[in-house]
This record gives structure tokens, sequence and C-alpha cells, in this order.
């Protein structure tokens, strides 16, 4: 049996109206559609057709069909028709990233927010990497006695900071001389090839101060993981508005999901650089969010990649989705750039 046009354009029709209304749809519900002009009965002989395809399944208490998770991958990679924001969205989501915003954390929470706002589905979002840029200043500031916070300032206006332990009866003097002999040795060197081992004059330069240099070069290496404490959640009681999630078991198993963060993280990270990532109920390894559709995908600053998801049912408006988060990506590299050059 060939997939031929007409059905295509049939399962298309079936899939935008169930999207909408979450209701089984009928013959008569196509039938009526402007761009179909078939009547009700060949409607139904290829409604049977494409349930005998796999595209379509039937309820039991319903004459409707609804579009299967195979179904919707056919219509995400081939039929799916193209969103546009409207201008008066565009405006808002400009106004959502004003000149208050002045810190990356605050970037990544609002970028969460919009995007759980305007999409009424949960949103997730990672801080870009800062593997690939480049080390600007080292420094080393005592906070207490046998504590110091080492921060690393980037080429891009952004830092990174720990704290860790010092030698006992390390002053300020000294702290200083440790923080201008990193600073000079690795300065214009990516933040991923830090490291003490790299460079075996260093090692000598500071042989009384080795263990602790070695200590203080790990910690930073750490602290450039984000980990899945980076992941910052918006809207997670947001698909519980949708019916799919009435059954409480359900509800509960996704929310325990998203409380630890691991899997989003894992969600996260895995995104590449290709432009969308879009995983289908059963596609997706995580068996609480089997009953669920995650979109992702990137955004870049300068060298650094960071990646953002919604997460929603299988009966996803994926176009609106990816409309969304097309435009709210460019939105935030476009803040985060201006903002680290503005650090610079």
């Amino acid at each position: 049996m060939e997939l031929d046009m007409r059905k295509m354009r049939i399962l298309q029709a079936i899939i935008d109206d169930y999207i909408l209304t979450a209701t089984p749809v009928g013959s008569r519900t196509i039938s009526k559609l402007p761009d179909i002009s078939l009547s009700s009965a060949t409607i139904r002989n290829e409604m049977s057709d494409l349930e005998e395809m796999g595209y379509l399944e039937q309820p039991h208490t319903s004459a409707g069909r609804i579009p299967s998770e195979k179904a919707y991958r056919l219509y995400v990679n081939s039929i799916m028709r193209q969103a546009h924001l409207t201008e008066a969205e565009k405006r808002f989501i400009k106004g959502c990233y004003s000149n208050t915003l002045d810190e990356l954390d605050q970037v990544i929470r609002q970028t969460a927010w919009v995007l759980s706002s305007m999409s009424k589905y949960t949103s997730m979002v990672l801080k870009p990497t800062l593997r690939a840029v480049k080390v600007k200043r080292i420094q080393l500031v005592p906070v207490s006695e046998g504590r110091a916070l080492a921060v690393v300032v980037t080429d891009m206006g952004a830092t990174r900071d720990t704290i860790i332990s010092v030698p006992r009866g390390m002053d300020y003097n000294q702290m200083e001389r440790v923080s201008n002999i990193l600073t000079e040795r690795f300065q214009g060197t990516a933040l991923q090839d830090v490291s003490a081992r790299r460079v075996p004059e260093l090692r000598a330069a500071l042989d009384s101060q080795r263990e602790f240099l070695d200590e203080a070069l790990s910690a930073l290496h750490k602290s450039l993981d984000t980990g899945p404490g980076g992941v910052q959640l918006a809207g997670a009681t947001n698909i519980l508005n949708y019916p799919e999630y009435n059954d409480v078991e359900k509800a509960r198993g996704f929310l325990a999901a998203l409380e630890t963060k691991d899997m989003l993280y894992k969600l996260l990270t895995e995104a590449t650089d290709v432009e969308f990532s879009i995983r289908i109920g059963a596609e997706n390894e995580d068996k609480d969010m089997q009953d669920c559709s995650v979109v992702t995908a990137t955004y870049k600053v300068g060298p650094s990649i960071g990646s953002l998801g919604i997460i929603g049912p299988v009966r996803m408006d994926y176009a609106r989705v990816i409309a969304l988060m097309r435009h709210i990506g460019k939105s935030v590299s476009e803040v985060l750039t201006s903002m680290f050059e503005e650090d610079r």
C-alpha cells in the first residue's frame, strides 16, 4: 500500500486538528476542510488504509482516529507546515531581554521563562560551555584563613570561580605572585588546556606551592563542567494542563523525572549543533518521558555552545515550538554576545 499525496494530505489534516483539540478526528471533520475536497466516504477509506499502515490509531471509545508516534515522526520530518511568529510576539521577546539583564545567570533564567510562557510547555536551558574560550586573567583572592577564591576571567568577559584551600600562612602578596605567574603563562590559552602539567617550568617556578597549584587548577577545571545543577527549568507543571496527564501516576512520574535534573542535563548535553533534535514518545530513553516529546536546539556565543529545550505531550505543536526556539535561540545568542563584548 502506498502513502500517496492524498493520504499525506489527509494525515496532515488529522494531525493538525488533533494537536489543537486532543479529540479523535472523524472523516466529517476532515471533509469540511476547504483544501481537502473529498467525500466523507472516501476519507473514511483513506483513514482505514492509514490505520492499517500504522499511521493512525482508533481509541475504543471513539469512531474517530488519532495519530500514532509513527505519524508524528513522518509529520515533523516531511509534511509539517512551517510556522512564523507574529510581529507582536517578536516585540514581546525583544522586550524580555532588556538592559536590566547584565549577568549570564539572569539571561538563562529569563530564556527559560520566555520559552515556557510562550509555548505553554516545560522548558529547560543550559548555560554555554566555556571550555573553548581563552584565559584573560587568573586571580586568587583570599576570603578567609586557609581559603581563597580562584577566579578565571575569559576573553569573552565571562568568569568561572571556585573556592580552594591554600597553605596556612600564605598571604596576599604570595597569592598575587601566583596569580601573576598563572596569568602570564596561560593568557590566551583555551580554558580546557589550563594545566600545570602542560608547563613543567611553571611547576618548577612554584615548587614550594606545587600541591596547592595542582589543587587550584584541578578545582578550576571542575568549575568548567556546568553539571545538572546548571540546568534552568521553567513551567514544570505546565504539562499537567494537558489531558494526556490527567493520570495522577503518569503526572507524578514526569515531575519526579524533572526533580533531579540529571535526565534533563543528559538531553541538553546530547544536543549537537544541528539545527534541531526532536525525540517523540518512545524515542526517549527515560521511561517517564516516553509519553512526551522533547525538542532541543543549541545556541552559540562565540566559540561556546549552550542548549535549550522544550518538553510537551506527543501531541505537541511542533511547528510553533520550532519557530519559538529558533527565534529565542537567536535572541539569547545576540544578548550574551553583546554582554560579553561589553565586558571585555
